[in-house]
């Protein structure tokens, strides 16, 4: 891992501090309808304003193109992130410019400020030296606590950071940390749960985890196109025929680095992916040509779970099967219930990520038992792949 300032190597006191938060959450008609980003960046925006920082808070919102789109505005953020510091929060009108120098320049010793959304400028998206050299003169001190959007070489994630003292707030510090114990420096064995409907988009995260887990879990759309290079038939099951080869190779690069991977031994299936549609569960060789896999069967569930009761950390990311249709989330929350347990029991380390792995985990009522879920999507698939964040990198000393 990095090595990186934190919050705790600033003298934030009467310091304007930019912290480049993820405040891209989820708006229906002009109000947040779920604020978990909100809620996990006011710890280190809190800490800050405790310390007597004059507060900058920088973030974008969806994908305005340079524009100024008024749908995209980030001013209905100010309630429900004053609600989540319990503190007002006031805003300016544009992230740089008169707007922005006359709200930072009437900010008190712990008070807080939200810039409106970066992206309204396309040199923020371009990582713009100039575009960041206007934002960084708003500010002493630059935090990023923005580590799902560490992936993006942006103005506000990238080139700020070399233009100020900059630190990871504790969101960023949580999230490094804690990928840090999971593949880096890990207690082993390592099992990687890996899901979801295609091997190609997953295909740099396979090759990169068999070099370092010791126990790779495959479900999902994805388990059959591996069945399939193993000579399987699955029906009419979602499988990537044309991948069958990269499949088999990633299966040969396991056995040579001494991990072992587990595909599914039986199957939940159905005609189609409906709900209320008839289920029955089948031996994974004798899926009927008329239906296709929809989950993991009751056998497979009850391997995975001896494989971790075997294993002291455990990566996840993405579901086993169709979870968000009933009855085909059981094997995904069989699975995590298990694993919750495990941890709670001090047994194993678990880290999951991913949008359709934080739905899955919250429909298992484990969000909050894993030893950490991250939020971040992209930047926490990057990172499983090996790759080097930008955003991260920028903070390394």
């Amino acid at each position: 891992m990095p090595k990186f300032r934190t919050l705790d190597d600033l003298d934030v006191a009467d310091k304007r501090v930019l912290v480049r938060c993820d405040l891209n959450v989820p708006m229906k008609d002009g109000r947040v309808t779920d604020a978990t980003r909100i809620d996990r960046s006011a710890l280190t925006l809190r800490q800050l304003m405790d310390r007597g920082a004059r507060v900058v808070v920088l973030s974008h919102f969806g994908r305005p193109d340079g524009k100024v789109v008024p749908k995209m505005s980030l001013k209905p953020l100010v309630e429900p992130l004053s609600a989540a510091l319990g503190r007002p929060v006031t805003f300016a009108e544009d992230c740089i410019g008169p707007a922005a120098e006359t709200g930072v320049a009437s900010l008190r010793r712990g008070d807080l400020l939200l810039l409106e959304n970066l992206r309204f400028h396309a040199e923020e998206e371009a990582n713009d030296v100039g575009f960041a050299k206007r934002l960084a003169a708003l500010g002493d001190l630059y935090v990023n606590d923005a580590f799902s959007c560490a992936h993006r070489a942006h103005a506000s994630t990238e080139a700020l950071a070399h233009l100020l003292p900059a630190a990871a707030g504790r969101l960023m510090q949580a999230e490094l940390e804690h990928l840090s114990k999971a593949l880096e420096n890990p207690q082993r064995p390592v099992a990687a749960l890996v899901g979801g409907a295609k091997v190609s988009t997953k295909i740099d995260l396979l090759r990169n985890l068999v070099g370092k887990v010791d126990v790779l879990i495959v479900g999902g759309g994805m388990a059959n196109t591996f069945l399939v290079a193993r000579g399987v038939e699955i029906g009419g099951s979602l499988a990537e025929r044309d991948m069958a080869e990269t499949a088999r190779a990633i299966g040969v690069a396991s056995g040579q680095r001494g991990c072992t991977v587990v595909l599914p031994v039986d199957a939940v299936v159905a005609a189609a992916l409906k709900p209320g549609v008839a289920s029955r569960t089948v031996d994974i060789r004798a899926v009927p040509k008329d239906q296709v896999i929809l989950d993991v069967g009751p056998a497979t569930v009850a391997e995975i779970m001896q494989r971790l009761g075997a294993c002291r950390t455990l990566v996840w990311n993405g579901p086993l099967g169709a979870f968000e249709t009933a009855p085909f989330e059981r094997g995904t929350v069989a699975v995590a219930q298990a694993a919750a347990k495990l941890t709670e029991a001090g047994k194993l380390l678990t880290v999951a990520g991913g949008g359709d792995t934080v739905a899955a985990l919250a429909q298992a009522g484990v969000v909050d038992k894993f030893s950490y879920v991250s939020t971040a999507g992209g930047a926490f698939l990057e990172w499983l792949e090996g790759k080097e964040l930008p955003g991260v990198a920028a903070l390394k000393i």
